[in-house]
């Protein structure tokens, strides 16, 4: 009897083992962020189920608390919450081997039960007295919860059932209290879709918000659809989502929907979120997936015609801010990562420069869905020996080291160091060499006060597709 224990324990032992082995565990090292969505689904204008579709793919990444249906200009009295359901239920047919690939993907039911309704109002007719939703209410409800996270806000529509819990917070919690659950919001909207958002704005003015107020073309959000030359546009064509995410990619892919108008334009709001190693929510100004944007007062064109009425700003927001990008490419002899011989400018490409690296990221994802680990690509891990934050003297040497990154798949590694100017204070560019090594000299310049340079890390491997992580070093220069 005490043999054939044994036996059961040591095959219990490599069971465990095995399985251990065969799904490593790399994404999960950081705090999820908590998150919920505000959207407008439609069958006519299907870009909310499409970025939905690719939410779901980093929901073991994000701490989805809410899927709240809701309003919008063209669509003010009608609600789709059995669509938000459908899609989930999609999901679940891919859950158990998306799960083969990392851990932490949460089960149908569990998203089902936080599909919520807001109220089928337009705007602010659906904010005051005797307008509370399940939706609004349950914003409220994952406020008060004992939990210190930050609540992220991601509005793909109308905003009107936040500006509903924001108003039945004033009106029924302690000042003091309403100040607590206020500081724990953070909002990105991709743009304002009806009127409360410029009333939200102007009556809760240390809310944390990201938006481009104004028409869709004037929103950084934009630059994941946006052709433009010299970068890699193939990666946003119908024939690419035909290709890598409709076809021979399960459920998911089967009712990823054509595009109508624009493809996916809510996604950087949660790819703003992901744990990815260059994204930093908590400072919208250093550059992500999701864009980069600056705090300041924008002077809003009120001249503007646009389906919904411009107003002033009355306080500052996080809004468009300007990148000058120059795209690398690949040489055949020599260094292998140089410069292109083109400078692009403008607030989209603070987006659309990580753009074939989210893409290549998404495809990866729906290769999940169907393949075993074994067939399939995934992340490098991007391990950063020097410190997050260092501080230099002008004219100093210093060195960056990533030596121990590694791949889960065994595959190759190309690195690259940039400073991202935009990100930090120093006008100077900073002089680094060789940029394309996992550990690299650089040179501070010279500073006549305190200033700051970001140093971004980009990993990428050599599987298919070609997947990349970074690190963010922030160096302090001291004259």
């Amino acid at each position: 009897m005490k043999r054939k224990l044994n036996l059961n324990m040591v095959y219990l032992l490599i069971l465990l083992l095995f399985v251990s082995s065969t799904v490593p565990l790399y994404a999960q090292d950081t705090e999820k962020n908590r998150l919920i969505v505000l959207t407008d689904f439609d069958y006519t204008e299907p870009d909310d189920a499409q970025s939905f579709i690719r939410l779901l793919l980093y929901s073991n990444q994000i701490d989805i608390q809410g899927i709240i249906a809701t309003t919008n200009n063209e669509q003010r009295d009608e609600i789709y919450p059995d669509y938000i359901r459908k899609i989930v239920r999609e999901y679940n047919k891919v859950q158990p081997n998306l799960s083969k690939h990392e851990s932490g993907f949460p089960n149908a039911a569990d998203l089902l039960n936080v599909v919520k309704k807001g109220l089928p109002q337009y705007g602010m007719e659906g904010v005051g007295e005797g307008k509370d939703s399940e939706g609004s209410d349950w914003i409220i409800v994952k406020l008060e919860e004992q939990d210190e996270r930050p609540l992220w806000i991601n509005v793909w529509g109308g905003s009107t059932v936040l500006a509903q819990a924001l108003w039945k917070i004033k009106e029924t919690k302690s000042a003091k209290e309403a100040e607590r659950l206020i500081g724990k919001l953070r909002v990105y909207a991709i743009s304002d879709q009806d009127d409360s958002g410029a009333w939200i704005r102007k009556n809760f003015p240390d809310l944390f918000y990201i938006v481009s107020p104004g028409p869709y073309e004037d929103g950084s959000w934009g630059g994941i659809m946006s052709v433009i030359p010299r970068l890699n546009n193939d990666v946003i064509s119908n024939f690419w989502f035909a290709e890598n995410v409709q076809q021979g990619h399960g459920a998911l892919g089967t009712i990823y929907p054509n595009v109508v108008f624009g493809v996916e334009g809510d996604t950087p709001s949660f790819l703003y979120l992901v744990n990815n190693g260059l994204n930093s929510p908590e400072h919208p100004n250093w550059g992500s997936w999701g864009g980069r944007y600056e705090l300041y007062t924008p002077d809003n064109d009120t001249t503007v015609e646009w389906r919904i009425p411009i107003v002033p700003e009355t306080r500052p927001i996080w809004t468009n801010a300007e990148d000058s990008y120059t795209p690398t490419v690949e040489a055949p002899y020599g260094m292998s990562i140089v410069n292109d011989t083109v400078i692009i400018t403008g607030d989209k490409i603070t987006v659309a420069r990580w753009r074939e690296e989210f893409q290549n990221d998404f495809e990866a994802r729906m290769d999940w869905c169907v393949r075993e680990y074994e067939d399939a690509n995934h992340p490098p891990v991007v391990k950063l020996l020097t410190p997050a934050n260092i501080t230099v003297k002008s004219g100093e040497v210093f060195h960056l080291d990533a030596t121990e990154s590694f791949d889960p798949d065994g595959d190759g590694l190309i690195y690259y160091w940039f400073n991202y100017r935009e990100a930090g204070s120093c006008a100077e560019e900073a002089r680094l060499f060789p940029p394309n090594s996992a550990k690299i000299m650089a040179m501070a310049p010279k500073v006549d006060k305190p200033e700051t340079i970001h140093f971004i890390l980009k990993v990428t491997d050599r599987g298919t597709p070609r997947l990349s992580r970074y690190a963010r070093v922030i160096v302090t220069v001291e004259p």
